[in-house]
């Protein structure tokens, strides 16, 4: 697997989920020359990944919350992250 790029490591899922979208049109519409294509869809493929991975981490710290016996949340556990 390529090396993570910092640049999207320090991205929010709403800055790269709008980054790739902006490179999944470009690339729909065709019109990119093939070696750029190709470089767009390799940063879409580190995007997709980056996005996956927040939205893992956001799906641990929901099920990390912790329930009352009323079914109320009453706080968090800390969850491990890598």
């Amino acid at each position: 697997m390529s090396k993570a790029d910092p640049a999207i490591a320090k991205m929010s899922f709403e800055e790269a989920m709008a980054a790739l979208e902006a490179i999944v049109d470009t690339l729909e519409k065709g019109e990119a020359p093939l070696e750029e294509s190709i470089a767009l869809y390799e940063r879409g493929a580190k995007l997709k990944a980056h996005c996956e991975a927040r939205l893992k981490d956001a799906e641990l710290r929901v099920e990390k919350i912790v329930q009352g016996a009323d079914g109320a949340a009453v706080g968090v556990e800390p969850f491990p992250t890598e």
